[in-house]
């Protein structure tokens, strides 16, 4: 399953994808909210776990690439969380794109492509997105889709030794509140 919006294709990852997205997860600015950087090895693992999830339910976390020059800019998409959260279980949506890349919507305008398979084809009730506390760049982009915030906080178990890091916002757009405001917009 593909998803295309107005500037964004969200698509199976292929081979070509590997190079960029190990240069996008040993990228210091991109990585700073997560606990390190990623090795080549460990970048490549990931991006064939999330290529093998889409393979199984035919949704995840897909690559994203820009239609004008068919170029990889990072992934966006949906995710059933393993470990521990506070909602479990869930879906969550969730995205990483190339520094190059921020500031241009891209991370909003496939994000909404992602939710509306989530609540039109999927027929989820909700949909769940965290980030740390002070990752405001990416709480932006939640709040730009409409999701509200829960009133406390969680500490994320990734991040238990980083106090920096733990403290985590968590978000959720319900399907009735999505469909709200997409009548608004039509």
């Amino acid at each position: 399953m593909e998803l295309k919006t107005k500037r964004i294709l969200l698509r199976q990852w292929k081979e070509s994808d590997l190079i960029p997205f190990a240069k996008m997860n040993a990228d210091p600015e991109v990585m700073k909210y997560y606990p390190r950087t990623l090795l080549a090895k460990e970048s490549d693992e990931l991006a064939n776990k999330f290529k093998k999830l889409i393979e199984q339910k035919g949704w995840g976390f897909w690559a994203a690439e820009r239609l004008d020059d068919r170029s990889f800019i990072g992934f966006v998409g949906l995710n059933k969380p393993s470990y521990e959260l506070p909602v479990n279980p869930c879906i969550e949506i969730g995205w990483r794109l190339a520094k190059e890349q921020w500031g241009f919507g891209y991370a909003t305008e496939a994000a909404e492509a992602a939710l509306e398979f989530a609540f039109q084809i999927l027929g989820l009730e909700q949909v769940y997105s965290f980030t740390s506390i002070i990752n405001t760049k990416s709480a932006a982009v939640m709040e730009r889709l409409n999701m509200e915030r829960s009133k406390s906080t969680f500490n994320h178990v990734f991040m238990k030794d980083d106090m920096r890091l733990k403290e985590h916002y968590l978000y959720k757009l319900k399907k009735e509140d999505w469909k709200r405001q997409h009548s608004l917009n039509l």
